[in-house]
């Protein structure tokens, strides 16, 4: 079988770091899925405006030639407990396959772009299939999370100093604190006195972590 994009992925996250780990965990992070030529034109959006989330099929495009194993190490245990690769969201899967549930903002048919929030795609990711998500279907609120349930992200307090947030347009500046928040360091990393940095909107943003705290030192336009 031979799978072409159907849309290409625009985010204002341009490399793998900062990337949240999974979709919904930051609300803010506001995306575009643009429309393939071939599927512009046609009617394929008609009454998508009904729902209020979409699934997306899509491809982990900086992955395609790492190795894979069967066994992962999710940054939620730590980075250091392996657990096998079909029991995580892992990126590093044999077929290089994601799959993430992202809210409906806005969407122009006639144009082919579908404004989303909450995506975990970096920018210039492929799309292979666009799905509605059906609350009686696809919810199961009372569906066991395996070591998810036992096992939670621990978010940092950020301090952005007001000459940064100037720099920043305040939509963009809150989503970037909600994805700085989830802290985007390899979770192995423990080392208060390293500077960081994080490509995002245009900006390289300079940021260390401390303990439970998390200093933006600056951004600057690249």
């Amino acid at each position: 079988m031979i799978i072409e994009p159907i849309a290409i992925f625009e985010s204002p996250l341009t490399t793998k770091f900062g990337i949240p780990r999974q979709s919904g965990i930051a609300s803010r992070l506001v995306g575009r899925i643009v429309l393939q030529p071939a599927f512009r034109q046609g009617e394929g959006l008609r009454g998508l405006e009904d729902f209020d989330y979409l699934w997306l099929i899509w491809g982990f495009s900086e992955n395609v030639d790492a190795v894979k194993h069967s066994t992962v190490r999710p940054p939620l245990l730590g980075g250091n407990e392996r657990v096998g690769v079909w029991a995580t969201r892992s990126p590093f899967r044999p077929n290089n396959l994601g799959l993430s549930s992202v809210r409906i903002l806005s969407v122009d048919a006639k144009a082919g772009f579908i404004n989303v929030a909450g995506a975990d795609l970096m920018n210039g990711t492929p799309i292979f299939d666009i799905k509605p998500y059906l609350p009686y279907a696809d919810s199961h609120p009372d569906a066991r999370g395996g070591f998810t349930d036992s096992h939670s992200w621990q978010c940092l307090a950020v301090d952005m100093p007001d000459s940064v947030r100037k720099q920043l347009p305040p939509s963009d500046c809150e989503a970037l604190i909600e994805i700085l928040a989830l802290d985007p360091r390899p979770q192995y990393h423990d080392d208060p006195l390293r500077i960081y940095g994080m490509q995002y909107a245009g900006f390289d943003v300079r940021f260390r972590v401390a303990g439970n705290r998390l200093l933006v030192i600056d951004a600057k336009k690249t």
